[in-house]
């Protein structure tokens, strides 16, 4: 995503608002007008009223180093993603700190989030898609294997996942670019469907590293999954972005072999390279 495409999400009202009420504490602490008003001692006391304490610090800190963590375990690749991924971790941060100083501000705080999440969810992708939504398990097997003509992308997702969220949209971008009758995109929910999570060897639980997964299926079979595991078993991680997915699957050589119909070969490391 380019920084002009990243610059126009992120005027829309959900961004800024959330950004703002990331910041908001902050805010409030430096700025001399809001801080004498707000922060105003009983005691007439205005030395250091507007500078962080000890455990206001410790508080912010803590906060850092929670959405450094999660941004990493959720592969954030993208200033959006970043945003999104770290709104709830800054905001609960803001309640703590905001009851910390008072507890009605405090209360105050969580129904402004509470109000704000209801007026403004946060935006979905609008833009053209070519994914077939695969609602029972039985159907999604024989699509497989009905014309092994056609090489298939599918995700497999859950509608909680962050991560999945913030794939979501490029996803979509690339079915509306690639998507032919010869190669086509998909996506099952498998929080709705476990026994195709199952069958398919992907955790689905809160604290899996393997959503999203997804895989090329040619002939009905699968043939290149992402993340999968080394020689040892181990996990590995893959970012989620447009690119990575392009050359991994090596959806360019797909795509021509889609429209010249002509035989579909099993996508190998050797061919990736040659492309």
């Amino acid at each position: 995503m380019t920084w002009k495409k990243q610059l126009a999400i992120l005027a829309k009202p959900y961004y800024w608002v959330n950004i703002f009420l990331a910041i908001s504490y902050l805010i409030s602490k430096k700025t001399t007008f809001v801080c004498t008003r707000i922060f105003h001692h009983d005691n007439g006391e205005e030395e250091d009223t507007c500078d962080l304490d000890s455990r206001e610090a410790e508080i912010l800190f803590f906060l850092l180093i929670v959405v450094m963590i999660r941004s990493r375990k959720t592969g954030s690749v993208t200033m959006i993603n970043y945003l999104s991924s770290s709104f709830l971790y800054t905001k609960v941060a803001n309640m703590i700190l905001w009851a910390y100083a008072d507890f009605r501000y405090g209360l105050g705080f969580l129904l402004v989030c509470v109000l704000v999440g209801l007026i403004l969810p946060e935006p979905s992708y609008k833009g053209p898609e070519h994914i077939t939504y695969f609602r029972t398990s039985q159907v999604f097997e024989e699509e497989l294997v009905r014309d092994k003509r056609t090489s298939w992308l599918i995700c497999f997702y859950t509608v909680w996942n962050p991560t999945c969220v913030n794939f979501a949209p490029i996803f979509a971008e690339l079915s509306a670019e690639y998507n032919t009758d010869h190669l086509k995109f998909g996506k099952i929910d498998i929080g709705r469907h476990p026994d195709v999570a199952q069958k398919y060897g992907i955790n689905d639980s809160s604290f899996s590293r393997q959503l999203p997964t997804v895989i090329l299926f040619q002939q009905g079979k699968e043939v290149d999954r992402r993340p999968c595991v080394d020689a040892k078993g181990k996990l590995q991680k893959f970012f989620f972005s447009s690119d990575n997915v392009r050359a991994t699957f090596g959806l360019n050589q797909l795509y021509k072999q889609a429209v010249e119909r002509l035989p579909v070969a099993p996508v190998t490391s050797e061919s990736k390279k040659s492309k």
